[in-house]
């Protein structure tokens, strides 16, 4: 009787341990840190990987209309990938700050701050060397009665890309057991007041990574509003209507049906924040965005807590090979990037991005796959 007990227990444990998240080794940096990449899966047919370094998605297969597979996201099959000049953000954790702050300056309690301008004359996504999306974050996976998921922890010290103050910031990643949904959960702490804008910067294609075209995809944004900007894609500090302009997905259009208006313009297409209408009740998440493929019948619907969406169209994608050798054409894939707004740390009309001492950050963003049920775009 006890020897059966014994080999019940061995088995409920070795159950348990094989419904855990699988680690395995995906490299090294240059600098000789071991990368960690950890598979997320359920019973519904959704995979996810994310890797230690960057806290960053590095693939998501989801099924379409006919049960196929395919990896929905642009990346590398390893670490040299992500570190080589062909990397554009793909689907890492930005920060400590996304998208840009004009000329690399802020001013916070009477201190001025300068960053690096890594899009000239601007800061982008957090730095150079030391940005969020760059180094290598501890890793700790998790199983409850509802799913699987992994939380990521970095501790940016004190000056670190001469952001101010030293935060403890955690990024997770969660897959319900039962549904095609990923929800990343975004957290951080700080001992002086500095600026955070947390996201993450996969690049959607829903026909799978490595398809020639996103333009064929239909989108729709849950926003009435941008921000325009000046010739250097910073926000002019006016929030204007999308109404009447290329920039209208109110309802469900085809991505490429206007995009040619914009290709003269700084942003060489879309690459515009999108001011997020307001929660109509009183749910958790806030609906941002729709994106659908006819053809394979994926779904992509994303909701937020943030105030704001970054959609940029893929326009400085140029053909780098990627995972499986396939390549990432010119506007073969999107990023829609929930976010507070651009520049907001030296914009006061904006919704505030400074986190004080003794306050949390905290933020998440729900990414739900699904099959169209016969909606149609123009």
């Amino acid at each position: 009787m006890i020897r059966m007990c014994f080999l019940l227990s061995l088995l409920v444990s070795a159950s348990a341990m094989a419904d855990e998240p699988m680690m395995t080794d995906f490299g090294k940096t240059k600098d000789g840190k071991a990368v960690e990449l950890y598979t997320l899966k359920n019973d519904t047919g959704l995979v996810a990987k994310v890797m230690t370094r960057g806290a960053t998605l590095v693939q998501i297969h989801v099924p379409d209309k006919d049960g196929k597979s395919e990896d929905v996201i642009l990346g590398w099959d390893d670490v040299a990938g992500y570190e080589s000049e062909d990397n554009q953000y793909f689907g890492c954790t930005t920060g400590r700050v996304c998208n840009r702050i004009a000329n690399g300056k802020f001013s916070l309690n009477g201190k001025d701050y300068s960053l690096a301008i890594n899009d000239d004359p601007n800061h982008l996504h957090g730095g150079v060397e030391r940005s969020l999306d760059k180094v290598v974050w501890k890793a700790r996976p998790y199983t409850n009665d509802r799913g699987h998921g992994v939380r990521f922890n970095y501790t940016s010290p004190d000056g670190e890309e001469g952001y101010p103050g030293t935060v403890k910031a955690l990024v997770s990643f969660f897959v319900p057991k039962d549904a095609n949904r990923i929800l990343i959960t975004y957290k951080a702490t700080t001992d002086a007041a500095t600026p955070i804008n947390l996201t993450n910067h996969a690049y959607f294609n829903l026909g799978g990574a490595g398809s020639e075209t996103v333009l064929d995809h239909v989108l729709q944004l849950n926003a009435d509003k941008y921000t325009p900007t000046d010739d250097t894609l910073i926000p002019t500090g006016k929030i204007v209507d999308v109404a009447g302009t290329p920039l209208d997905f109110t309802k469900q259009k085809r991505i490429g049906a206007r995009i040619e208006k914009l290709t003269d313009t700084a942003a060489l297409g879309y690459d515009h924040n999108f001011v997020l209408n307001p929660k109509p009740d009183d749910k958790e998440h806030n609906f941002a965005a729709l994106l659908r493929h006819k053809e394979s019948g994926r779904t992509l619907r994303i909701l937020t807590k943030e105030p704001g969406i970054q959609f940029y169209s893929g326009n400085f994608l140029k053909g780098q090979k990627g995972k499986d050798g396939k390549t990432y054409a010119h506007r073969s894939a999107v990023c829609l990037e929930t976010q507070h707004y651009p520049d907001s740390v030296n914009q006061k009309a904006f919704p505030s991005t400074v986190l004080q001492p003794g306050d949390e950050y905290k933020t998440s963003t729900l990414l739900q796959f699904g099959i169209a049920k016969g909606a149609t775009g123009n």
